[in-house]
């Protein structure tokens, strides 16, 4: 029986180092893909999500404090011409006045008078006081009559200068008087019988009697 030779020895030296060699090298592919999957994040990190700050809560303006509403007070004076008289009385936010020339010429007015001293009172004839207290002390103002302004200022008034009327029935006639009695005493007014107008009797300011055809009435101060 014959020996292998040499040629067969170096050929099975030869099949095992390419066996080896393969082995290595698949070996290496491995490893090396299994570290670049344990060195790769397996997803990207998730960024924090930003949160808007809680906006502070902005503090509502304080109000500014309202005006408080007039005082009550009566206020008598004269219109710039001296033609008319012009009183009014407050009352509670409202007003009513009374305009007169003494003769012929009068008119009832009222309404509100708002915090600011401001009024605008209005009569059924259609006649209207546009005015303003000023300081609590007077007001200055106008009357609008048949079409005709007359600016006036009437001062603040303390009984028994203010506003007057009395209303009755004498000798079957309807009676409806009205007074102006200004500081200084002096006085202007008007009776009206059944719509017919004439100059009124003085009045006593200390007790408002009054004598109208031949009968004692009382006027009373007016308020709103």
């Amino acid at each position: 029986m014959k020996r292998p030779g040499p040629l067969l020895t170096l050929l099975a030296g030869l099949v095992l180092g390419l066996f080896m060699l393969t082995l290595n090298s698949t070996s290496g592919t491995k490893t090396a893909s299994s570290s670049y999957r344990e060195q790769s994040p397996s997803a990207s990190p998730k960024t924090p999500a930003k949160t808007s700050p809680t906006p502070s809560a902005t503090p509502s303006p304080t109000p500014s404090p309202s005006k408080p509403p007039v005082a009550n007070a009566n206020y008598a004076g004269r219109t710039d011409d001296d033609a008319a008289s012009v009183a009014v009385s407050v009352r509670d936010g409202k007003a009513v006045a009374y305009f007169c020339d003494g003769r012929y010429k009068e008119a009832w007015l009222r309404g509100r008078v708002n915090n600011d001293g401001s009024m605008k009172l209005t009569a059924p004839n259609g006649a209207v006081l546009d005015g303003r207290i000023e300081q609590g002390r007077k007001i200055h103002g106008t009357v609008k009559d048949e079409g005709r302004p007359y600016t006036f200022t009437a001062d603040k008034a303390v009984k028994p200068s203010g506003l007057w009327r009395a209303t009755a029935k004498v000798r079957g006639a309807k009676i409806d008087g009205g007074w102006i009695v200004l500081p200084n005493g002096r006085q202007t007014g008007i009776v009206t019988r059944d719509g017919k107008t004439a100059a009124a009797p003085r009045i006593d300011p200390e007790t408002g009697t009054v004598t109208v055809d031949g009968r004692q009435l009382t006027a009373r101060p007016v308020t709103p």
